[in-house]
């Protein structure tokens, strides 16, 4: 690891104010469950850490707006699971949270930096000998040819085929969130959907953030269709693991018939960034929710998927894993 200036702000504005002064190299850290990892590895090396965890006002977790819920960026995932209108009004939200990595790191780790988790990709994570077009660009991608079990089958390019891993952000997406922003050229809000980006031929590029763009909330809409939902993830073991596949959805059914008025469903595990699945929702809408109804849409989720050598399971195992999230949002509305 190489050595390092740290600062540690106490406002917003002198935290931006740092990152502009320090650019390039500069980088926020919050929990630093994922930025120390990758300063280990050698694949980040900033030469300004710019410590954000006492800055006050962003840890709060507001539920008195009606019309959204609002989230601070430095709230603790494990904070955020527990909450009660979390759990009241989102379960998908808080389910996609308490699979996600240990308790340990759910205590330390906060929802903004969680959104901004890089891939774990072994060749991105891996030494300079293997080709990784996000580490290095112009490298080429190792993964293509090598070994890509635990890669996209959906949103993947010529230059980068690694999977989003995050949990959190497949849910927000679904909910239709958004993030909120601070930056030398003032504030401004995205969907939680639109932050990441696909890596066409640039994958070093992974959010539309710019680099003094600071996250400072999130805003999820309190629209009820968050109730009846479910986040289901499937993975080589039952904790402490990557999604191989998983599925945040929610539907709002009306009538004795259960005919579906809203549906969502977003996909994880599978995609290189949280992947919105809009035909498949739009397939479900007016129609009773059956399994096969629910495995027809989740079949259509799947659509255009890409397989490579070692990784073709993901689009069956997706489609059973859409399937049964959807059923499993049924049996709660």
């Amino acid at each position: 690891m190489r050595d390092f200036a740290y600062l540690r702000p106490f406002g917003i504005d002198e935290a931006v104010q740092l990152m502009s002064k320090h650019q390039p190299g500069a980088r926020y850290i919050a929990g630093g469950t994922t930025l120390f990892d990758l300063m280990k590895l050698g694949v980040e090396a900033p030469s300004t850490v710019i410590d954000i965890t006492r800055i006050e006002g962003l840890r709060d977790i507001d539920a008195s707006a009606r019309g959204e819920l609002r989230i601070g960026a430095l709230a603790l995932m494990s904070d955020v699971a527990e909450d009660p209108v979390v759990l009241r009004e989102f379960p998908a939200l808080s389910e996609s949270l308490w699979k996600a990595a240990s308790q340990q790191l759910r205590n330390m780790a906060t929802v903004g930096g969680n959104l901004l988790q890089r891939t774990r990709c072994a060749y991105f994570r891996g030494s300079p000998e293997f080709a990784c077009n996000k580490r290095v660009p112009g490298s080429g991608c190792a993964a293509l040819g090598g070994q890509n079990r635990g890669h996209a089958v959906l949103g993947g390019s010529d230059a980068c085929v690694a999977v989003y891993p995050g949990d959190m952000a497949v849910a927000l997406a679904a909910f239709d969130a958004m993030v909120d922003t601070v930056s030398p050229r003032g504030a401004r809000s995205l969907p939680v959907r639109e932050l990441h980006r696909a890596p066409g031929a640039t994958p070093h590029l992974e959010t539309v953030l710019a680099s003094d763009e600071l996250i400072v909330r999130i805003r999820v809409p309190r629209s009820g269709v968050g109730r009846a939902s479910s986040y289901h993830k499937v993975r080589d073991r039952e904790s402490y693991a990557f999604a191989l596949t998983s599925a945040a959805v929610a539907v709002h059914l009306q009538g004795q018939g259960h005919r579906v008025t809203d549906a969502r469903i977003a996909l994880g595990g599978v995609a290189t960034r949280p992947w919105r699945a809009l035909q498949a929702e739009r397939s479900l809408l007016g129609k009773p929710l059956t399994r096969a109804a629910a495995r027809q849409a989740a079949e259509l989720a799947f659509e255009g998927a890409v397989p490579l050598e070692h990784n073709g399971f993901k689009v069956a195992l997706g489609i059973e894993t859409v399937t049964d999230a959807l059923m499993l949002a049924k049996e709660r509305s």
